[in-house]
C-alpha cells in the first residue's frame, strides 16, 4: 500500500501519513469534548433545552451503526476512499451545525457528523495496521492515543472560551479547516494498490444491521428518559430491534459478500478481543460521564479542574499504549492485557472507595491508573485481532472491535444512568445536592469496576497468542498472510 520505511514517527518515510492519520483522530477526539462545555449558550441561542441530549445521542448512534458498514467497504475498494468519504461527511456535518437554525436542525445535522465520525476512526486505525509492522503497531497506537489526551485538554477548554465570547458555532466551524487539512494530507501521502474487482454490495443487510442497531442502541439510550423500560414504546423498540437483528443473520448466511461476517464473531481470538473491547467502551463512559459531575458536585470544583481530573485518564492510556510493544513481543498479547486489566481495576478500586470521602489529587491519580491500564489492555487485543488475519479481513476486524467500544459506551450510558436516576430518587435533596451527587457516581463507579471485572473474565478467555516479529506491513501484496498466530492446547493454529 505504501513504501515500508525503518522507525516510527514524524521524519520516517510514513510520518506525513502518520500526522495526518493523527490530525483525522483528532477531529472525532476533539468533538467529543468540545461541544459538551457549549451546551448552554446553544440553548439560550436556538433553544431546545429539553431535546439537547439528542445532540449526544444522535451523534453516538450514527456513528455506532455505521462503523461495521465501512470497515467492510474499506476492505471491498480500499482504504483511501472510505476515509475520505468520513471526512467529507465531517466536513459537511460541521458546516451545517455551524449554520444550524434551530434544536431540531442541529440534531439532524449531528447525526450526519456522526456519520462521518464512523469512517475516520475505524478506518484511520485500520490504516495504521496496513503500513507498520506488528511491533511497531503499538507504538503507533501511542501516537494516536496521544490525540486524545491532547483532546481531552484542548476540547473542553475551546468550548468554554467559543460558549464565553457568545460564538458556540465556532466549535462547529474550526472543523473546516481541519478536515480539509487532513484531507489534503491523506490525498498527498496515502497510496495504495487496491485489485479492483466485482463486488456485491449487501445493501439488505447493511440496511437491516442500521436499522436493528439504530433500536437497540436508542431504546438502551432512552430508557427511563423519553419513557419507561416497560412502556409499549419500550418494549416495543426493543423487540422490533431483536426482530430485524434475526432477519440480519438470517440475510447474512446467504449474502455471496455479507458485511458482517459470521466468522468475525465465530472465531475465539475475535470474539474475545471485542469482548474486551466492549468492556473498555464500558468503563470510559462511566468514567468520562461521571468524574466531572462527582467534582464539581461534591466538591464544587470549577469544570476546568474537574476536566483536567478526567484528563489524568486519556494522559495514562498513551503512555502505557506506546510501550505494550515490548511487553507483547516477549510475552504475548495475552499476558500483556491480563497485566493491563489488572491495573485498570486497581484505579477503578481506589475509585470506588473513595468515593464517599472526594478529593481531587485521589481522583485524578485513580484515573491515571485506570488510564494506564487500558492503555495496555486496548492496544494489544486490538493489534491481535488485526495481526491474526489477512489484509482484505483487517477492516471488517478493525470496525467490529471499535464497533464493540462504541455499544460498549452506549449501553453504559444508559445502564450507568438508570442507576444514577434511582439513586437521585432515593436520595434526599434531589440531584442537585452534594450528598446527592456523592452518592450516585459512587454507585456509577461500583458499575463501572463491575464492567471492568467482567472485562477479566473476557481477557482470561482469549486464546495464547504469538506476536511474529519483524513481520513487514508494506500493503495488500507484502502483508498478504497474518502476522500473529494462535496456541491452542500447547499447538499453534
Amino acid at each position: 500500500m505504501t513504501t515500508r520505511a525503518q522507525g516510527v514517527g514524524f521524519r520516517s518515510e510514513r510520518g506525513p501519513i502518520l500526522m495526518a492519520l493523527m490530525l483525522a483522530t483528532g477531529l472525532v477526539a476533539i468533538d467529543s469534548t468540545i461541544v459538551a462545555t457549549a451546551v448552554p449558550s446553544i440553548v439560550r441561542d436556538v433553544g431546545g433545552f429539553e431535546s439537547f441530549p439528542w445532540l449526544f445521542s444522535a451523534y453516538l448512534l450514527a456513528q455506532a451503526v455505521s462503523v461495521p458498514i465501512y470497515g467492510k467497504l474499506s476492505d471491498m475498494v480500499g482504504r483511501k476512499p472510505i476515509i475520505m468519504a468520513g471526512i467529507g461527511l465531517f466536513l459537511l456535518g460541521s458546516i451545517l451545525c455551524g449554520i444550524a437554525w434551530s434544536m431540531p436542525a442541529l440534531i439532524a445535522f449531528r447525526a450526519l457528523q456522526g456519520l462521518g465520525a464512523g469512517a475516520v476512526l475505524p478506518v484511520s486505525i485500520t490504516i495504521a495496521g496496513d503500513i507498520y509492522s506488528v511491533e511497531e503497531r503499538a507504538k503507533v497506537q501511542g501516537y494516536l492515543a496521544s490525540v486524545w489526551a491532547v483532546s481531552s485538554v484542548v476540547g473542553p477548554s475551546l468550548g468554554g472560551i467559543f460558549s464565553s465570547l457568545g460564538i458556540w458555532r465556532g466549535i462547529f466551524l474550526v472543523n473546516v479547516p481541519l478536515c480539509l487539512l487532513a484531507g489534503w494530507m491523506l490525498l498527498r501521502t496515502l497510496h495504495e494498490n487496491v485489485e479492483r474487482a466485482k463486488h456485491r454490495v449487501d445493501y439488505a443487510g447493511a440496511a437491516l444491521l442500521a436499522g436493528s442497531l439504530t433500536l437497540l442502541i436508542l431504546g438502551a439510550l432512552q430508557g427511563r428518559q423519553a419513557w419507561e423500560w416497560n412502556s409499549p414504546v419500550g418494549i416495543g423498540v426493543f423487540a422490533v430491534g431483536a426482530v430485524l437483528l434475526v432477519l440480519f443473520l438470517l440475510v447474512e448466511r446467504r449474502a455471496a459478500e455479507p458485511v458482517l461476517p459470521t466468522w468475525v464473531v465465530s472465531r475465539r481470538l475475535l470474539g474475545t478481543t471485542a469482548l474486551v473491547s466492549f468492556g473498555v467502551g464500558a468503563v470510559l463512559i462511566g468514567l468520562t460521564s461521571y468524574v466531572p459531575t462527582f467534582l464539581e458536585g461534591a466538591l464544587s470544583t470549577s469544570p476546568l479542574i474537574a476536566g483536567l481530573a478526567l484528563a489524568a485518564l486519556t494522559l495514562g492510556w498513551p503512555i502505557s499504549a506506546s510501550q505494550a510493544g515490548r511487553l507483547y513481543l516477549r510475552i504475548g498479547f495475552k499476558a500483556t492485557a491480563l497485566i493491563g486489566i489488572a491495573v485498570t481495576v486497581t484505579g477503578l478500586i481506589v475509585l470506588a472507595l473513595t468515593s464517599a470521602t472526594p478529593n481531587v489529587v485521589l481522583i485524578a491519580t485513580s484515573c491515571f491508573v485506570v488510564g494506564l491500564g487500558l492503555g495496555l489492555v486496548a492496544t494489544p487485543t486490538l493489534i491481535a485481532a488485526q495481526s491474526s488475519v489477512e489484509w482484505n479481513e483487517r477492516g471488517v476486524v478493525t470496525s467490529t472491535n471499535m464497533f464493540a467500544r462504541s455499544i460498549g459506551s452506549a449501553l453504559g450510558v444508559a445502564v450507568f444512568g438508570a442507576i444514577a436516576n434511582s439513586v437521585y430518587a432515593t436520595t434526599a435533596g434531589g440531584s442537585g445536592e452534594a450528598p446527592a451527587v456523592v452518592a450516585a457516581s459512587g454507585a456509577v463507579f461500583l458499575a463501572a469496576l463491575a464492567a471492568g471485572l467482567l472485562t477479566v473474565a473476557a481477557v482470561l478467555a482469549m486464546p495464547a497468542v504469538k506476536a511474529n516479529a519483524g513481520k513487514p506491513a508494506a500493503g495488500k501484496q507484502a502483508d498478504a498472510e497474518p502476522v500473529a498466530s494462535v496456541v491452542e492446547d500447547g499447538k499453534e493454529r
